[in-house]
């Protein structure tokens, strides 16, 4: 055997095995915390973490934590993520919007159990590392765009479900107003950045909203004008 050929399997031999860590991070971390969802679970054993981390993070693409991603924001750990997408208990025909794309990988999720998903993201330079993923991965039915995530999407509303991935000091009535009746935004909210409770919000009708308090959480602060400013 010649050297390059030693190197190379040296090298191979050291790659993560990414396949058989999301296996574990299905029976580990989710399902031993009680997500039953059989569409959440499968959408999180089909997309590849890995892809929505950065190189230097991407050995701990399936460890029980948040990561760092560019402009100061995170990947939530797959917990929380299939937590709250569970909770909103999505169906295959549903139309959904995110509010802080980040690098994908919520929209990715989600593109894998509804019609389609609708995502807004404050930062530029965000919106096109989420659409090069996106891409890689051939999902179709994510449509994305820069802007202030507090105001919706009206052109696109109603929604059948808003995930919102970053905590704010209210839930944004522009977000409750695009809701279908029977609808559900779940959102952390809190008067402090990186402190907040995880509600469901349910449209009862036209003007009665249900609150459901989902437990504490910690998410990057939700930029807009509904939310904590252009300066948070």
């Amino acid at each position: 055997m010649n050297t390059s050929e030693s190197l190379t399997r040296r090298t191979m031999s050291t790659q993560p095995d990414f396949a058989q860590q999301r296996g574990r991070m299905i029976t580990d971390q989710l399902q031993r915390r009680n997500i039953t969802d059989p569409s959440v679970l499968a959408a999180m054993g089909h997309i590849p973490r890995e892809q929505f981390v950065t190189r230097r993070y991407r050995r701990h693409a399936y460890s029980d934590s948040p990561l760092p991603i560019p402009e100061g924001q995170t990947i939530s750990q797959p917990y929380i993520v299939a937590y709250m997408i569970e909770s909103l208990h999505l169906e295959p025909q549903h139309r959904v919007l995110e509010v802080g794309t980040g690098s994908g990988y919520a929209a990715a999720i989600l593109s894998q159990i509804v019609s389609h998903v609708y995502t807004i993201e404050w930062y530029p330079q965000l919106v096109q590392l989420a659409q090069k993923h996106f891409t890689l991965c051939g999902l179709t039915n994510i449509t994305i765009k820069q802007g202030d995530g507090t105001l919706g999407w009206p052109e696109e509303a109603p929604f059948d479900a808003i995930l919102v991935s970053a905590g704010g000091p209210k839930v944004p009535r522009p977000l409750l107003e695009q809701l279908v009746v029977g609808g559900r935004l779940v959102i952390p909210v809190g008067q402090e950045p990186g402190r907040q409770e995880l509600l469901s919000v349910i449209r009862r009708d036209d003007t009665r909203f249900q609150h459901l308090n989902l437990g504490a959480v910690a998410f990057v602060p939700l930029r807009g004008v509904q939310g904590w400013g252009d300066e948070a």
